[in-house]
């Protein structure tokens, strides 16, 4: 059974007003932070290394749980959850949305693509 994947697609654009010469993507080592301190308490687990992807920057997101893509410990809801508060993080640019696929697709961006943030309180209704 294939592994539920959350991909999250944020505008590869550089940070306003830096330092000349300072790096100009400092939000992507913020979220790789921020998904890692997710992962350690269990909530996702991070499913590969981000990486540039066209005109985003992707992050890959599935279910924390026994390694064999059941998910014990979140589901879609949390991933996207997770995934909004990503996208909401400070210095993210906006703009920012994800697609629920699954680690069998064979490129990114083949699913059901959901803008991000969330809204405040919206469960991601089930289709």
């Amino acid at each position: 059974m294939p592994a539920v994947i959350v991909e999250i697609h944020v505008p590869l654009l550089p940070t306003p007003d830096l330092p000349d010469g300072a790096y100009a993507f400092p939000w992507i080592g913020d979220v790789e932070d921020f998904l890692a301190d997710l992962e350690d308490e269990g909530v996702v687990e991070v499913h590969d290394e981000g990486e540039e992807h066209g005109d985003a920057y992707v992050f890959l997101l599935t279910l924390a749980g026994d390694g064999d893509g059941t998910g014990v410990g979140a589901g879609v809801e949390e991933l996207l959850a997770a995934a909004s508060r990503v996208a909401a993080r400070e210095g993210v640019p906006a703009g920012a949305f994800a697609v629920v696929s699954d680690d069998g697709a064979e490129e990114f961006g083949l699913g059901r693509r959901i803008a991000l943030p969330l809204p405040e309180g919206h469960e991601e209704e089930k289709r």
